[in-house]
């Protein structure tokens, strides 16, 4: 599952023009998936999440919120100890970085 959705995410953030670094664009994908998952820990509902994390002023580029509403079911749909004990940022930084 985490593939598929770091497929659509990577099809999603592809610019034809200047582009980032691919490790600088995974470090940002990395970075959205760990503000859902501290929204999740913090019990955010999973329908506020874009909310919260644009209310959070994050530091990434303004495309990368597009990411939010793609990682937020796959955060939502595991278990809230998994989420907790999991560094899913790094996860998916390591999986991205593959693809």
């Amino acid at each position: 599952m985490l593939r598929i959705v770091s497929c659509v995410v990577l099809i999603a953030l592809a610019a034809p023009a200047v582009a980032a670094s691919k490790a600088e664009d995974c470090g940002y994908q990395a970075d959205v998936v760990a503000a859902v998952q501290a929204a999740r820990v913090a019990r955010v509902g999973e329908r506020k999440v874009a909310e919260h994390v644009a209310d959070s002023a994050p530091e990434w580029p303004e495309k990368y919120n597009a990411v939010v509403p793609l990682v937020t079911p796959w955060v939502y749909g595991m278990k809230r100890g998994e989420v907790r004990n999991a560094d899913l940022a790094a996860a998916w930084k390591e999986l991205c970085l593959q693809q």
